[in-house]
């Protein structure tokens, strides 16, 4: 006689909570001051209300769980920065990098994180690095256009002027996001702005 007993179909819903109360929990234990490096994988799956064979169920290790957190961070961040183009002016750059500012702040606890792993941790290290890449690319882009427009004088290095506004600007955004005084976000938002703005987008032509 044929067996009746049913195999449980699988729950994506289920699968994608468990995977979601991991990386909030991770989330939540870094905000309350937890070493990345030092935090357990028992501690984390404890703290999310999970099995520790669930934890491994959606991430191979540390390392990719970090990653998962931080790229939600980077990809926001990138689409608010990247969605920006010179015609919209001074105040629109101004927006863009208070937004972009908003998200590092939100997401300060897992940027300190990554700092931290990418010392020692050349995976983590490439991934933010080529996250940079991603923007200064797109930066020289958008400057290019405007340099063929006339609007950004010919002089300008876009590889030298981008390497020094996006990695500066990058490094400035977190000490602000992970160190700064939040009443202080808009003004270093347009202090910043200003910087991008005069220093290369519409930097004076060189007399000489």
């Amino acid at each position: 006689m044929p067996s009746i007993t049913r195999r449980r179909a699988p729950n994506p819903g289920r699968r994608n909570s468990a995977e979601a109360e991991i990386l909030a929990a991770t989330q939540r234990l870094l905000i309350d001051g937890a070493n990345f490096t030092e935090l357990g994988i028992q501690q984390i799956s404890a703290e999310a209300g999970v099995a520790r064979s669930t934890f491994y169920a959606h991430f191979r290790d540390k390392t990719e769980l970090l990653l998962r957190l931080a790229a939600t961070m980077r990809e926001t961040s990138f689409a608010i920065a990247s969605a920006w183009e010179p015609t919209a002016g001074l105040d629109s750059l101004t927006e863009a990098f208070l937004g972009v500012v908003g998200v590092y702040r939100e997401h300060a606890a897992v940027l300190r994180a990554v700092a931290e792993v990418a010392t020692y941790d050349a995976i983590v290290r490439d991934f933010w690095s080529e996250g940079l890449t991603r923007f200064t690319d797109r930066t020289i882009e958008v400057l290019r256009e405007d340099q063929k427009a006339g609007r950004t004088p010919a002089d300008v290095d876009l590889v030298g002027a981008t390497r020094v506004i996006v990695i500066g600007g990058e490094r400035a955004i977190f000490d602000q996001a992970t160190a700064g005084d939040p009443s202080g976000d808009a003004a270093f938002a347009r202090e910043l702005a200003l910087i991008w703005w005069y220093g290369a987008y519409r930097r004076p032509a060189d007399p000489r």
